[in-house]
Order: structure tokens, then C-alpha cells, then sequence
């Protein structure tokens, strides 16, 4: 039998993780190894060699679009041979759509309706909304989506409500009550959420023992992709159906897995050997994608963990470009730099699509955001959205509009409710026709029904804590700087609070995200005498919200934060932000367990990199509200000399003469050229109109669209922009 369309294009442990007799296999797939290969060429080879049926085979992907990816690949592979229809019984899919293949085929079993829906993430609020209601939970105290957050990763880890132990805790006992309850109301009324599609499914096997039997005899072969990822229920779930007849094979790397938060587990690519006997493990070292010095670098970050299963990439490729280390005098020095880069990188041919931002936190993204905008360069942010398109951001700007403004409806409507204080739908739908009828503002209308005590007992005191709420911002305010009536109004709003008790990565993000809009205040310079800084700013956050980030048809830089960036690659790859508490992030530093994942997930942004990498930091950065002064990050001191080489703006020096104590002031000498912008330099002394005289300290940006810092004598350090600043030189 010919099978060289299945072998030619492999090396030689890739050959032999396809080529092998039946049995466990663990691949253990470096980054850029070309794991996706192997797993097609595998389930082919299954099919054309070892004369498997397609129905006796299941392949477990982690997106839709892998699975169809697959799909496709073995259609390529194997020709039409058997007809069109040859790849029909097997079955590959995600844990979920198999999960619900199986519900849908056996929901007598599973004890569910035969038309039962599923409950996206939304739906699922809005069950549990309404469980909030029936209980008379304080939705203040326990914000909705908390209860939500412990609902799904108490399926993640197998656990029913029943099953969680009761405690003294008012958090468990609550939390409890909530799942208890939400249990009831999806069963009466046919609903599954996703993480009950794997809980059920895991259920329904050990429950029904025959239709087990029926499966495990029917799937010879189990193939899981991403196997690092799985979490406690999916393992659990996998291991039943293999039960001691079927053989898996399980492809994934022990070091890019990065989402412990959201309930991987790294413990089942861990002890897969151990939990199935005489496996067979190859290593798949050999990288396709990166150069040497990039690989070299990787290798030497990820060797300081420990309880790794070990592998050691490399590439018969050359060493190709050193990566660059630039330290910038602060985060808009950094966004500089690396808007020149991109400007560089664009003009020597090559498109903005193929380079790429990557950072720890999605909070970066503002200052970067900004830069590019400022000198017109197109991006995408690669799976999340622009800084004030951010809901966070968003309902901390309407309270502040509020602020200025009572009548501002889209913004009453928008936080009368977050955070949640018991202004139900029917409330605001009284509020909404009192207004119509009467031409009036949500906020009169809102008095008017207070005043005719027209509302419930409950609605009307929620709706005049709501008011009184507004009363007490506007007050609070007064005398306060820009920076400080922001913060002011988040933090006596309660957002901070509320995002606080958002369990996970994603809670952490959004009070990340407010802190970087105070940030953003501090750095605002109002040009308008005549108005008052806040709503100067608040225009200029809704101009900014409305510029438009590039399209996906559009040649731009993607922008993303390193969790995003897993399983892509790009000729030229930004690390920005390689500092300490911020990466490592301040939350995972303080254990073993976290600061690990922090390292893998340096790995994963080193080997995101084709041909060239360029990693900044930032001598001072204002971070989480204030400003900080982090030393180089301990995953860039762990790259060898050799790989790396600190740039300079106006030079290039072949490395530094030691990585590990890069200094201070020679980011600060370097951070600037001499040369302004026109007839401006550095140091030279300007006088302004309304601020008076001072002297440029800094430059950011050229033409229209520079800034410059000046200290003044009398009124400080400002930032202005060039084109409305009219700067006079003083002669002395």
C-alpha cells in the first residue's frame, strides 16, 4: 500500500507518532511543531492503514473552527475515495458539541425534554436573575455574576450543589442556595447551560451503564487536541467513555498551558502516562515557525519550571535577528517606540497585518491605542474590544456624564441598575412612559413618580437611593482635580466593589481597566478655558470611542493580550510591558503555582514570534492608579546574553554587558533624541499663554499630531498638543 502522501511531508518523530501500533500515546507538541498535522495524518493513516471505520474513531477539538478545519484536512488527504459522504460517521467536535450530540440522542436518559434549549451566557443571567428574585437575594451584596462565575465552576469541577459541602461561610451557604435553586428552575423548564452539557453528559454515562458499554465498544479510538486544556469534568468525562478497550491519544504541551483561571488543569497532561498504562510518548521538537534566537529563548524561560514533562524546541533554520530590548521612560515613550517600529517595519514592504501587540493586561491597550491613532496607524484588537468601548469603562463614563448632566438619558438608563440595586424591567419601563408622556428627562420622570408615590414601596426607595446617589457624586466632586473626581465617582458609585466580587481574570481586568481611566484623566490636559476639565474629558472619550478600529478585510496591527495570542504567529511580535508585578502580574507572583502559568504563558508569547522580537519595559509606568517603578521583568533576565540586544533611539548596542542589571539611566539618557519638533529641542525654555513659562522636558510623536511636556514655573508639568499650543520661543 502507497502511503507516502501520509508520510513524506513528516519528520521522524512526527512519522512515528502516526505510524504507530495501537496503544496510548501522549504527543507532547512543542510550539510550532506542527501538531495539527500529526493529528490528521494520524486519524488518516487510522482509516487507510490500519483499516479503522470513521465511526469507530472521535476526535476532540477545543474551537468550531478546528474541528471543521479537520474535516477539511482529511477530505485533502484522502481524496474522495468511499465517496463524499466517507467522513460522515466519524464524529469530531468540541467537548461541548459532542456533549450535545449525545444529550440530543439520549435526553430520555439524561432526564431531560426532548426539545430542551441551551442557555447561552446571557440567557443563563437572566435564569439566574430571576432565582434572585424568588430567593430575595441582595443582588448588592451577591452581584448576579458572581453567583454565576460559581455556578460554572462548580460544573467545571463535577459538582452539583448537593455535592458542596455546607459551611458557616454566608459566601458557600449563598452560593448554594442560588445553584440550588438555579438547578430547579433550568430542569423545569428544559434548560442546559454549557458547562451543564459536560456534567450531564459525564452523568449520563455513569448512570446508564448499557448505553456506556455501547459507546466504549463502538469508539476504538479517542484523539484529544489541546489536551493541557482540559478541565476536571472533561478529564472525567474522558476517562469514562475510554474505560480498558479504548485506546487515546492525547496531543498537547504541558508548557503552553495558560488558563488555569478559567479551570484547565495542567495535572491531566501531567499524569496521562500513569492514569493510562504502556503509553507511548513522543516529543515533537522540532519548530517550523521561529528562528533559532527566539527558540533559544523560550528554551531557557520554560526550563525554570518545575514538573515539567520536558522537551527542547529547535530548528534547522538560522539564528536570524537578535531580540530587541528597549527601555522606555514611561508607557507613552514605550507606545512610541513601538509606533515607529511598526511605521519602519511597514516601509521596508512588509504589511501591518503581520505584526502584532501583545501585553499581560488588557489595560495596556489605552495608551497604545491612543499613540496609533494619534499617528495614524490602522489596528485591530484581536478578540476584545477598545478601551472605551469597554463596558466597565463605559458605565464608569455615565456616571460621571450623570454628574454633568441629570438629563442625559442613555446614561441614567445605562446604570440606573449597575451596579445592581433592585430596579427591576417594569420599573424602568414606568420610567421610560412617564417621560414619553410628559417630554421630560428619565430623571424628572423618575421624580415625578416619587412624587405621586405611584410606584411600589420597594421600586420607589430603590429608585430614590438611585437619585440620591446622583446627589451625593455631584457634591463630592467639588474641589477635587480631574483624576480625583473620576476615581471619586467609581469608587462611591460602587463599580470598584462590584467588579471586585467578579471571581477570575475577568474581574481583575475590569478594575484594571477603571484604574487605567483615572490613569487616563491624569494625563489629560484640557485646551478649553472656558469649560471644566471632566466634560472636556468626557468629550474626548466619546471622540475617541467613536474612532473605529480596522476592520477584519483592513491591513492593521493586531493588538491582544498574551492569553489571546495562543495559537497564532507573526513575522514581527511586540512584547510590551516586561516588567515585574505586571509580568509576572502582581496577582500570581506570590505563588509557586501561579508564577509557573506566568512563565508558560512567556513561552507562549516568545514563540508567537517568526522572525524578529521586540520586547519593551518602562522605567516609570502609571499602573493600577499610581505610578510605579518596576525593575526588568525576571523572565527577560532568564533570555541568555547572547539572544538579546538593547536598543537605543539613536544607536544600537551588539548587547548589554549584563541583562540583569539593565540601568535606569541609560533608559533616561536614551529615552529622547535632542531634536523636537521644528524649532523646539529639548531643554529649550517656551512661554504659553495661559500657562506661562517653562521648560520642554520631553517629545512625543511628530507633525500635527506631536505632544510635548513641559514643566512650567507656576503651573507644573503639562502635556499639550503642538498644533494648539502655540508655543513661543524665549530668547535668554
Amino acid at each position: 500500500m502507497d502511503i507516502t502522501h501520509l508520510t513524506d511531508s513528516l519528520n521522524t518523530p512526527q512519522r512515528e507518532a502516526v505510524c504507530a501500533s495501537p496503544c496510548h500515546q501522549l504527543i507532547l507538541a512543542g510550539a510550532g511543531s506542527g501538531k495539527t498535522r500529526v493529528l490528521v495524518h494520524r486519524i488518516a493513516y487510522l482509516i487507510q492503514v490500519q483499516g479503522v471505520a470513521p465511526n469507530q474513531i472521535m476526535a476532540v477539538t477545543f474551537t468550531n473552527k478546528a474541528a471543521r478545519e479537520m474535516r477539511e484536512r482529511l477530505q485533502q488527504l484522502l481524496g474522495d475515495v468511499g465517496g463524499p459522504n466517507r467522513f460522515s460517521g466519524l464524529w469530531v467536535g468540541t467537548f461541548h458539541g459532542i456533549a450535545h450530540r449525545l444529550l440530543k440522542m439520549h435526553w430520555r436518559e439524561a432526564k431531560l425534554p426532548e426539545n430542551f434549549q441551551i442557555l447561552d451566557s446571557d440567557d443563563q443571567l437572566r435564569v439566574i436573575k430571576r432565582v434572585y428574585q424568588a430567593l430575595q437575594i441582595d443582588e448588592k451584596r451577591w452581584p448576579h455574576r458572581q453567583a454565576q462565575y460559581f455556578i460554572n465552576g462548580s460544573k467545571d469541577e463535577g459538582l452539583r450543589a448537593q455535592h458542596i459541602q455546607d459551611s458557616h461561610d454566608p459566601y458557600t451557604t449563598t452560593m448554594k442556595m442560588i445553584y440550588s435553586a438555579y438547578e430547579e428552575a433550568c430542569q423545569n423548564s428544559g434548560l442546559v447551560d454549557f458547562a451543564e452539557l459536560l456534567l450531564r453528559s459525564h452523568e449520563l454515562w455513569l448512570s446508564s451503564p448499557e448505553l456506556l458499554k455501547h459507546y466504549q465498544d463502538r469508539f476504538v479510538h479517542l484523539l484529544v487536541d489541546e489536551f493541557q486544556d482540559t478541565n476536571s469534568v472533561q478529564y472525567a468525562w474522558l476517562r469514562v467513555l475510554a474505560g480498558n478497550a479504548c485506546w487515546v491519544t492525547g496531543v498537547g504541551d504541558d508548557d503552553q498551558s495558560i488558563y488555569g483561571w478559567r479551570g484547565a488543569k495542567i495535572e491531566n497532561i501531567q499524569q496521562f502516562e500513569k492514569d493510562f498504562s504502556n503509553t507511548a510518548v513522543t516529543k515533537l521538537e522540532q519548530n517550523y515557525r521561529s528562528t533559532n534566537t527566539i527558540l533559544s529563548a523560550a528554551n531557557a524561560v520554560i526550563q525554570n519550571n518545575n514538573s515539567r514533562l520536558g522537551k527542547q524546541l529547535w530548528t534547522e533554520d538560522g539564528d536570524g535577528d537578535p531580540i530587541d530590548l528597549y527601555s522606555a521612560f514611561n508607557e507613552q515613550d514605550e507606545a512610541r517606540y513601538i509606533a515607529e517600529c511598526i511605521e519602519q517595519w511597514q516601509k521596508e514592504g512588509n504589511s501591518l497585518a503581520s505584526s502584532a501587540v501583545l501585553y499581560r493586561s488588557n489595560a495596556q491597550s489605552r495608551v497604545l491605542e491612543e499613540t496609533f491613532l494619534r499617528e495614524g496607524i490602522a489596528y485591530r484588537i484581536y478578540g476584545g474590544q477598545r478601551f472605551y468601548e469597554r463596558m466597565e469603562i463605559k458605565n464608569a463614563l455615565a456616571y460621571v456624564r450623570l454628574v454633568l448632566n441629570r438629563h442625559d438619558d442613555p446614561a441614567f438608563e445605562r446604570v440606573i441598575n449597575t451596579p445592581t440595586r433592585g430596579i427591576g424591567e417594569k420599573s424602568l419601563e414606568a420610567l421610560r412612559l412617564t417621560a414619553r408622556e410628559q417630554g421630560c428627562s428619565l430623571f424628572d420622570a423618575a421624580a415625578a413618580l416619587l412624587a405621586n408615590n405611584v410606584l411600589p414601596a420597594r421600586a420607589a426607595n430603590c429608585i430614590k437611593a438611585f437619585l440620591a446617589l446622583l446627589d451625593e457624586l455631584q457634591g463630592g466632586i467639588d474641589s477635587l482635580g480631574l483624576a480625583e473626581q473620576v476615581e471619586y465617582v467609581i469608587n462611591a458609585s460602587g463599580l470598584y466593589e462590584f467588579h471586585q466580587k467578579e471571581k477570575g481574570e475577568r474581574g481583575q481586568a475590569r478594575i484594571e481597566n477603571l484604574q487605567e481611566l483615572v490613569n487616563a484623566c491624569r494625563a489629560f490636559n484640557a485646551e478649553d478655558a472656558d469649560r471644566a476639565p471632566i466634560a472636556e474629558f468626557v468629550d474626548n472619550a466619546a471622540l475617541g470611542s467613536g474612532e473605529q478600529q480596522a476592520d477584519e478585510y483592513q491591513d492593521a496591527v493586531q493588538m491582544m493580550t498574551l492569553h489571546s495570542a495562543k495559537g497564532l504567529e507573526f513575522p514581527l511580535v511586540f512584547i510590551a510591558g516586561v516588567e515585574e508585578n505586571l509580568f509576572p502580574h502582581k496577582m500570581s507572583a506570590d505563588s509557586a503555582e501561579g508564577l509557573e502559568e506566568e512563565r508558560r504563558l512567556c513561552y507562549v508569547g516568545i514563540t508567537r514570534a517568526m522572525k524578529k522580537l521586540v520586547l519593551t519595559h518602562a522605567e516609570s509606568r502609571r499602573l493600577y492608579g499610581s505610578e510605579t517603578y518596576n525593575p526588568l521583568s525576571r523572565f527577560i533576565r532568564e533570555i541568555p546574553e547572547k539572544c538579546i540586544q538593547e536598543v537605543r533611539l539613536k544607536a544600537v548596542v551588539t548587547r548589554p554587558a549584563n541583562v540583569a542589571n539593565v540601568r535606569k539611566d541609560n533608559a533616561l539618557k536614551a529615552a529622547y533624541s535632542d531634536e523636537g519638533d521644528g524649532e523646539f529641542k529639548l531643554g529649550q525654555r517656551v512661554a504659553h499663554a495661559k500657562f506661562g513659562e517653562g521648560v520642554i522636558l520631553q517629545f512625543e510623536g511628530r507633525g500635527p499630531g506631536a505632544r510635548v511636556n513641559v514643566a512650567f514655573t507656576d503651573a507644573g508639568s503639562k502635556w499639550l498638543m503642538m498644533q494648539y499650543a502655540k508655543l513661543q520661543a524665549v530668547e535668554r
